[in-house]
């Protein structure tokens, strides 16, 4: 059926585009005939600010040094602009049509909102409590002073005013706003003063109003000023080095007050990629879109009145339900580049990763790879044996052939580095990067111009759908034969969020890896669907979905011959209706599930009659926790996969996505081993429940058991000592 002749001229183009993403994203396609009129569910953006809330309680965390308190304040805030620009934005339009139209979805955009908007400014008056009156006395503690202009010195003053005549001058931007006439524009997540003012000496002459763009695009958010009081550390925003020199910028006018404002802006670029030919073109034409994309909120100090607030929506034509208060300073997400003031207290202490030696002599790499297969869990190990893999491989002129899926590239990569080396010593190099990834789409662009020029086959993303496998095949010729190595991983191929995610990654030679991997890439590269199934690999858009419904349905058939029945799953998200309508079924018929999900989980565990067999934890620590793992007891011959795929709908239906099993008896067994190490975590565990409370998972008098800290010095010891793996 072509869903998009029967739209025409009503609702126009933009509206179909709306209903055909949320049709895409909402509709219950193979929903294996369950009866789930009483299932629960909880909406995925309310359980997605639920899971942020997790990261609010993390700067919260006393026992977490000051540092990474700070660290955890701007993840939040930089998750949260991150919502607004797509998730928020999506409603917002979805509201903005018509009720017809509304009336066609399966969910209400204007209860939805009402529901987010409530729980957002729940969440900023924590977020407000915590850096007011948790965080600051906290680094006065340490001697470290974050100071307003009305708390500066008369050495201060003159410091802050050279510093904004001398570095400030030139990026600052007055603007007198004249409504209906002068309509300034806001750069997205710029940060602005809002000022309100009147003509000095003229007497009634009204308020005025105007607007100064802070430069922290172009300079240091903090900046380290003269100490006031020696051995101290005395630090101010420079948005307050501004307000003080406001006064410069407007002269003849009296200053009342000013404002902090910004405004975050539609993400989305509404590409009809269904449709169309070249993809990457109308990518690369539309990213400057969305720097000028509608608004999606307008970010006020809450301190502002009335009167002012009401002149700034009708000059910017914004709505009620755009304008959200906060602080006195946004954009706190800016505290990743805080500075770096030596105190050794208040940072977290590093654990070095973990060097695998099996992986480290070039002239035993390859037979290594062939001899068994490797895994590695990253950060705990160093990402440099995959590092290695591709110099090596750009460097042996027995490799012929080097292929690679990239979703989201590292800014400077080693790998797309010696890609190009292999290239230039004459090896084959295809590479797939998909530029579909949202906010990467100039960066995976960008690289994808310096490859091809390097003479690189590259192909870019299929239309309709994403692919999102982490791969790579490598073809080396080896006593006149052609052998293949493969990397199949949970994480994408970029070595600066190696460090901070949670990833396996498998080096192996196994036949029955690499030639279903060589499916994938035939797939990719030309279009064409694969002349035969995938034997071992369970693939989007193949047998990804199939695939695992037959393992979950294994266990509920387990079950109902009395025989133990246990799935234990671990991921991102868990967003699919039909996937959930099969773990409540598989629950009510007493399979034991136990899951670890990070972020969003419309799974409501523990309801009687639906899934009292289901236990769920969300673990948010120091590391982004991106790894998913699915075990199933399969009769006691466990099953064990890792995968690139969360169980939302758009990975299981519209992405290329790769769960591969695994085959190596000790490998499942030190999955096994760091997943119960996992679910045992009793210090930053929470305990997934209907409430949304986030509550800790207690102690309950056991040994204190930090997972991710625990699951580092497993691995530590395993190639400290080569123990044997034990059950």
């Amino acid at each position: 059926m072509n869903y998009y002749n029967l739209i025409k001229g009503d609702i126009g183009k933009i509206k179909f585009c709306f209903i055909w993403i949320t049709f895409v994203y909402f509709s219950d396609f193979n929903m294996n005939k369950l009866d789930s009129t009483k299932f629960p569910y909880i909406e995925r953006d309310i359980s997605w600010l639920e899971f942020n809330y997790r990261v609010l309680q993390e700067a919260r965390d006393p026992s977490n040094p000051l540092m990474e308190r700070l660290k955890f304040i701007a993840i939040f805030s930089s998750n949260r602009d991150e919502f607004y620009r797509v998730r928020v934005a999506h409603h917002r339009n979805i509201i903005r049509l018509g009720k017809k139209e509304q009336k066609a979805l399966d969910f209400d955009s204007n209860q939805i909102m009402k529901e987010i908007l409530k729980v957002v400014n729940k969440q900023q008056i924590e977020l407000n409590h915590t850096f007011l009156n948790e965080i600051i006395p906290e680094l006065k503690r340490y001697g470290i002073n974050i100071l307003r202009r009305l708390d500066l010195n008369e050495v201060q003053i003159e410091f802050i005013e050279d510093y904004f005549r001398d570095n400030m001058l030139p990026y600052v931007q007055p603007v007198l706003l004249v409504e209906d006439r002068v309509r300034p524009f806001l750069n997205n997540s710029a940060l602005y003063l809002a000022i309100h003012m009147q003509l000095e000496g003229v007497a009634n002459s009204g308020d005025q109003y105007a607007i100064v763009k802070i430069p922290s695009d172009h300079l240091p958010r903090f900046i380290e000023i003269p100490p006031g009081v020696q051995g101290q550390r005395d630090i101010i925003f420079i948005d307050d080095i501004v307000r003080h020199s406001i006064s410069w910028l407007f002269p003849g006018y009296n200053i009342h007050d000013t404002y902090s404002i910004k405004l975050t802006r539609d993400a989305e670029l509404y590409i009809d990629d269904e449709y169309s030919g070249d993809l990457a073109t109308k990518i690369r034409a539309s990213l400057n879109k969305r720097s000028v994309g509608p608004a999606a909120r307008l970010v006020y100090d809450s301190n502002m009145p009335l009167k002012f607030r009401n002149y700034l929506k009708g000059v910017f034509e914004l709505e009620n339900i755009d304008l959200f208060p906060e602080g006195r300073y946004h954009n706190k997400k800016d505290f990743f580049s805080f500075p770096d003031l030596g105190i050794k207290d208040i940072v977290a202490q590093k654990m070095e990763a973990v060097r695998y030696k099996k992986l480290e002599e070039d002239s035993t790499y390859w037979d290594e790879i062939k001899s068994r297969d490797h895994l590695l869990y990253f950060p705990y190990n160093s990402y440099d044996p995959v590092i290695k893999l591709f110099e090596l491989a750009a460097r042996d002129p027995d490799v012929t052939h080097i292929k690679l899926i990239q979703y989201r590239v590292a800014e400077d990569s080693k790998i797309m580095e010696y890609l190009i080396e292999a290239a230039e010593n004459g090896t084959q190099v295809s590479v797939f990067i998909e530029i579909k990834a949202r906010f990467d789409e100039e960066a995976n662009l960008r690289w994808g111009e310096k490859l091809a020029r390097a003479g690189i086959k590259v192909h870019y993303s299929l239309p309709g759908i994403k692919v999102h496998s982490k791969l790579a095949l490598i073809r080396r010729i080896e006593d006149d034969k052609p052998n293949f190595y493969s990397y199949l991983g949970t994480g994408n191929f970029n070595e600066d969020t190696a460090n901070l995610y949670t990833d396996f990654g498998l080096f192996t030679a196994d036949v029955r890896y690499t030639k279903d991997v060589m499916k994938v890439f035939n797939y990719i590269e030309t279009g064409k669907k694969p002349a035969s199934a995938f034997n071992h690999l369970l693939v989007g858009q193949f047998n990804l979905r199939s695939g695992l419904e037959e393992l979950i349905r294994y266990e509920i058939n387990e079950a109902q011959h009395n025989r133990p029945a246990k799935i234990f799953i671990k991921m991102n998200s868990l967003q699919d209706k039909a996937m959930i309508d099969l773990l409540y079924h598989a629950s009510q018929q007493g399979v034991k599930i136990k899951m670890i999900i990070r972020g969003i989980c419309s799974l409501v565990p523990g309801v009687s009659g639906v899934s009292e067999n289901i236990k769920g934890i969300s673990i948010v620590d120091r590391y982004l926790e991106h790894a998913r793992v699915f075990i199933f007891h399969n009769g006691g011959n466990e099953k064990v996969f890792l995968s690139s795929a969360d169980w939302m709908e758009r990975n299981l239906s519209y992405r290329v996505e790769t769960a591969f099993p695994i085959f190596n008896p000790e490998l499942k067994s030190e999955i096994h081993r760091l997943m119960m190490i996992q679910w045992e975590d009793n210090m930053k565990a929470r305990t997934l429940k209907y409430k949304h409370v986030n509550e800790y998972v207690k102690n309950d008098g056991d040994f204190p058991n930090r997972s991710q800290v625990e699951s580092y010095y497993f691995i530590k010891r395993r190639e400290e000592l080569s123990m044997p793996i034990e059950d």
